[in-house]
């Protein structure tokens, strides 16, 4: 078996790809090309249509006998934004640093991965589980992987998601779980009118706002041994109206809520369009639910990840469900899934970097991760 590629020429390789979500092509390519000589057959599909598609996806596979690990990720981006110190997908080494759009969400533990993984693992399966569409809509991204994982009877035993949970340094924090996300649009339907002439119309204002101040005034528990509390929050908050001599027909207000393991997405959903329609009949209200709460309980997948940091980088970590929404939300359902991967703090932003130590101790734990989850049976 030939030797693992160089985590950083990896890297920077994926950087230079231009794979704004969705991501196809090129970014994908490099990707194969690093997994081919490594022994891993690799299933690369395009998934879903306009508008939140097509997709990429690529499932890689090394067969062995014993335990399947899997190791999840992305390789799409968010837009770079002007006012670059560099070209955003032209990978720039400066002060120790890699500076390019993804290189610590998420193509940096991307490559790392690879480059934990050169030799032969007789004693068992690796596989990577790598979308193009995390950072958008995630629709025909890792649902579609996981769909045609199990199609063919593929079910890993543990999963590994590179995503940059680190928040001061490399390896203080591990999540095992996420709050839920919904997001609910209203819209309240009223008469409109001139405002000298109110009993000819009807304003859905006073209704609209009625009604959110009984949903912001919701408790909806006071968190858990691993969850902060869940929260309402009101985003949006429109009506359009030019003219001030006009009572308006409609008004509108968004809500997102982010919610921890006591609650399911569209439970809440329901409760939100009770109230709205107790004070406003005849409203409608529409939810999306991105993604359940999931909590992988402190154990043995906690304990190898946390003990390969300790070991290699001599920290202990912290054990945390913080933060937005992941494809974890996913995986999950499947198999027992933890995120751990780079420092978090320039993520989505201006002159993105990782530092290159950094990007070369993740191989280290990666691997030690690797070897010791493979030698259980």
């Amino acid at each position: 078996m030939s030797e693992g590629p160089d985590v950083v020429a990896l890297a920077k390789a994926l950087i230079d790809c231009e794979s704004v979500t969705p991501a196809r092509g090129r970014v994908f390519d490099v990707l194969e090309e690093a997994l081919v000589p490594l022994g891993f057959a690799v299933d690369r599909f395009v998934a879903g249509e306009a508008p939140d598609g097509p997709v990429e996806n690529l499932l890689a596979i090394r067969p062995g006998d014993g335990p399947h690990i899997a190791f999840a990720g992305h390789v799409d981006v968010v837009p770079p934004g002007l006012g670059w110190a560099s070209d955003p997908f032209g990978a720039e080494e400066r002060g120790g640093l890699l500076h390019g759009r993804g290189a610590v969400d998420m193509k940096g533990a991307v490559a790392a991965f690879v480059a934990a993984c050169p030799d032969a693992h007789d004693a068992g399966t690796i596989s990577l589980i790598i979308t193009g569409d995390e950072e958008g809509p995630a629709t025909f991204g890792t649902r579609a992987l996981i769909d045609r994982m199990l199609d063919r009877g593929i079910r890993p035993d543990l999963c590994l998601v590179g995503e940059p949970t680190s928040a001061h340094r490399l390896g203080d924090t591990i999540k095992i779980g996420r709050r839920g996300s919904v997001n609910i649009w209203i819209e309240v339907f009223g008469r409109q009118g001139h405002v000298a002439y109110p009993h000819l119309a009807d304003n859905p204002i006073p209704r609209l706002v009625a009604a959110l101040a009984e949903i912001d005034a919701l408790v909806l528990d006071d968190g858990t041994d691993w969850f902060q509390p869940s929260n309402i929050e009101v985003t949006d908050l429109e009506v359009g109206n030019v003219a001030t001599n006009v009572i308006p027909a409609s008004a509108r207000a968004r809500l997102s809520i982010r919610f921890n393991d006591l609650h399911i997405g569209d439970a809440l959903a329901e409760r939100i369009r009770e109230i709205v329609l107790r004070h406003a009949p005849g409203s409608e209200v529409r939810a999306i639910v991105s993604g359940e709460a999931f909590l992988t309980a402190p154990g043995a997948l906690s304990d190898l990840v946390a003990g390969a940091i300790r070991d290699t980088l001599g920290i202990e970590p912290e054990l945390s469900t913080t933060g937005g929404t992941s494809d974890a939300r996913f995986l999950s359902r499947i198999c027992p899934t933890v995120e751990f991967g780079l420092l978090n703090a320039t993520m989505h932003k201006l002159d993105e970097a990782v530092a290159i130590d950094d990007l070369r101790d993740l191989v280290m734990v990666y691997r030690t991760f690797l070897d010791r989850a493979l030698a259980r049976q």
